[in-house]
């Protein structure tokens, strides 16, 4: 006979363990809840590396002293010890042991000197750091001369002169109109009959000018204003229309028609010290000071770079000469069209700044400089 039931119980209990089995491995096995991503910290800029500083170069034959002497400047000095003076105050170090260290003075020995490899300049020797006791019955006196930072004598008319106007303002100004004698050209202690003056009390002083050319830009063609040349000074002796006015100084020869402007002694500077622009300061000479097609050392161009590019007194460009364009006749395609490079041809401080325009004076230079010629960071 035949036993079925125990085998059908047996195989269902297997069926059962099989599937209890596998009901625990996958509880098992089951994936557990994956953590949440923590926040990334803040990124923190790196601060921008510093710039480096100006290679500074030495002369090769710069002395370790120099005895600063009558009529040297400090373009000269800084000549003697750097290939480039504009770089003298990165190496001045002022002497606490005297009066008015950064000033020079005839007598004030000059020493180099070197720490950690880095060059310097100072006053180390000289009457006033050394001074030399006389023996006399009574006291000597004898005031200073004037600081040498730049030839004064150089550019002493343009120290307050020069000025830039607009078309509007010379045409409203006062103007010189006749004289007793009948005469057209006049000079210091003229008495000289002007009009527009009628509101002006007596005693008022005024800068005489003549009307220059106008002054625009030679890229983009902007009036950056008219020239206004000094021809002297004059001052209000009798009220009335007109008005009679006495020339207390004169520069040129005054003519009827020249201008009255107030006086403006509010912006003088008697101190420049060499200084570089940004180095992408780059510009042109507009017009020449007193003169007819070209200028050389000491002498003053106006360009038409000003305040608004961020100029200052004592800013050093250096000048370049255009490079011409000429024919290659030796050239296989024949008479090419080249056009030679740009030659540095001086170096020109700025001394008087105005908002679209500057003058410079011509502190260096190896041949002739016109209208035209770029300035550019030294």
């Amino acid at each position: 006979m035949f036993a079925p039931y125990p085998l059908r119980v047996g195989h269902a209990m297997s069926v059962v363990t099989l599937i209890l089995a596998f009901l625990a491995s996958g509880c098992a096995t089951a994936p557990e809840p994956s953590p949440e991503p923590e926040p990334e910290p803040p990124r923190v800029q790196a601060p921008p590396e510093p710039e480096p500083e100006p290679e500074i170069r030495i002369q090769p034959t710069a002395p370790e002293r120099y005895v600063v002497q009558p009529g040297d400047t400090l373009w000269d000095i800084s000549n003697h010890f750097l290939r480039d003076p504009w770089y003298w105050p990165e190496l001045w170090v002022a002497n606490p042991q005297i009066p008015n260290p950064h000033l020079i003075y005839p007598g004030d020995i000059i020493t180099l000197y070197y720490v950690d490899g880095r060059p310097h300049l100072t006053v180390d020797g000289g009457p006033r750091v050394r001074p030399t006791v006389r023996l006399s019955p009574r006291v000597r006196a004898e005031p200073l001369p004037p600081s040498l930072d730049v030839p004064i004598q150089a550019l002493q008319q343009f120290l307050v002169r020069p000025r830039i106007v607009t078309e509007q303002q010379m045409e409203d100004s006062a103007y010189l109109l006749a004289s007793q004698d009948e005469r057209m050209v006049f000079g210091a202690h003229d008495r000289v009959y002007a009009r527009r003056l009628a509101e002006d009390p007596l005693g008022t002083r005024y800068n005489v000018y003549r009307a220059g050319g106008e002054l625009r830009d030679p890229v983009t063609g902007e009036m950056l204003g008219f020239e206004a040349i000094p021809v002297g000074d004059a001052e209000l002796v009798r009220e009335g229309d007109p008005a009679t006015v006495v020339l207390t100084r004169s520069d040129r020869e005054a003519l009827t028609g020249d201008r009255l402007l107030p006086q403006d002694d509010s912006d003088q500077a008697f101190l420049f010290t060499p200084s570089t622009p940004d180095p992408d300061a780059e510009g042109q000479i507009i017009s020449l000071f007193d003169a007819i097609s070209q200028i050389a050392r000491f002498q003053v161009a106006v360009i038409n770079l000003g305040e608004r590019e961020g100029i200052e007194r004592g800013h050093v460009f250096a000048t370049y000469q255009s490079g011409r364009q000429v024919r290659d006749r030796f050239a296989g395609r024949g008479n090419e069209t080249v056009t030679l490079p740009d030659e540095r041809v001086g170096l020109m401080m700025v001394f008087r700044t105005f908002e679209k325009v500057s003058y410079a004076l011509v502190m260096e230079s190896t041949h002739p400089i016109e209208r035209g010629y770029a300035v550019k960071h030294p």
